[in-house]
């Protein structure tokens, strides 16, 4: 038995939720995922998972022996690495993940720049407006914005960027201008699918922050959707590069300046682990200087 061949079989099977889940992940036989399970088992002479119709779960040894297993593979993951020169030379494979628009109109011209430097490194870069988990999706790195939630991601600071509530000039022409966020519950507004901002929007007024109910006429997934759906059916609120272009073309007009919020944080998160291999560290050397140079600019 190649005990950390079952051990990765094992490590799927936990992660997928099941069997055949593991199957399909491995692209291996479903009979060939159980038997390896059951050998394993067969060799500690102990049941690491119950069974079940709906789920498979982890018994007491089996926790612990999942967790040496995922530490075991790492090592022999970083051994691997190590020995193929990736820590000796910037080369290798990497994904990035950033949200849609600001990936497009920032992170992808810095990505093209930074392969140019690079002609060892191949990356893929997946822009998408919904938060992915770095581990259990394999990413290296995320430019992440808002206020970051505790976890085991090394963040490194970027700049900030204001959230800031936008209407078109012929929306306008028919509607009163609202001066005060109380106001919008008179208003059609474009929101976000999916969020709490569906159903209300929370500001800034002297030191307090002020929630106020909204009408959401439209919900879509991207931010990129919604700044178009705006141009005529009512009142968004995206981040303000989102709509520059369209602000200094005069398609859209920001609103209550007043009462917006703190800046949203913009980071650069990738996962902690032992030894940050150089591809890596090239990107985030390369990119974080020219990104932040973006976000100061006036």
């Amino acid at each position: 038995m190649d005990r950390l061949d079952a051990m990765t079989v094992l490590l799927a099977v936990v992660e997928q939720g099941s069997l055949s889940a593991a199957s399909r992940h491995l692209r291996s036989p479903l009979a060939t995922v159980s038997r390896k399970v059951s050998e394993l088992e067969a060799h500690l002479n102990a049941q690491l998972l119950q069974r079940s119709n709906r789920k498979i779960t982890l018994t007491e040894a089996g926790r612990s022996y999942v967790e040496a297993a995922r530490e075991i593979l790492d090592r022999v993951e970083e051994a691997e690495r190590t020995a193929a020169g990736e820590y000796s030379a910037p080369k290798g494979e990497l994904t990035m993940t950033a949200p849609i628009v600001f990936g497009r109109l920032h992170v992808l011209p810095v990505v093209v720049d930074f392969l140019k430097a690079y002609p060892d490194i191949n990356l893929r870069l997946m822009l998408g407006d919904r938060l992915s988990n770095l581990v259990e999706d394999h990413i290296d790195v995320a430019l992440r914005i808002g206020n970051l939630p505790d976890s085991n991601l090394i963040a490194t600071r970027l700049g900030a960027i204001r959230r800031t509530v936008y209407a078109s000039p012929d929306y306008l022409k028919r509607n009163a201008l609202p001066r005060h966020p109380g106001d919008l519950a008179a208003h059609d507004c474009v929101t976000f699918e999916g969020m709490a901002s569906m159903l209300s929007w929370t500001f800034t007024e002297g030191k307090r922050d002020l929630t106020v109910p909204i009408r959401s006429r439209l919900a879509v997934n991207t931010a990129e959707a919604r700044r178009r759906a705006v141009a005529g059916l009512g009142i968004t609120r995206v981040l303000s590069y989102q709509a520059a272009h369209a602000e200094s073309a005069d398609l859209l007009v920001p609103l209550l300046a007043d009462f917006e919020p703190p800046p949203a944080p913009v980071h650069l998160v990738y996962p902690a682990q032992g030894l940050v291999p150089l591809k890596l560290r090239a990107l985030l050397d390369f990119a974080t200087p020219r990104l932040r140079g973006t976000l100061n600019r006036p």
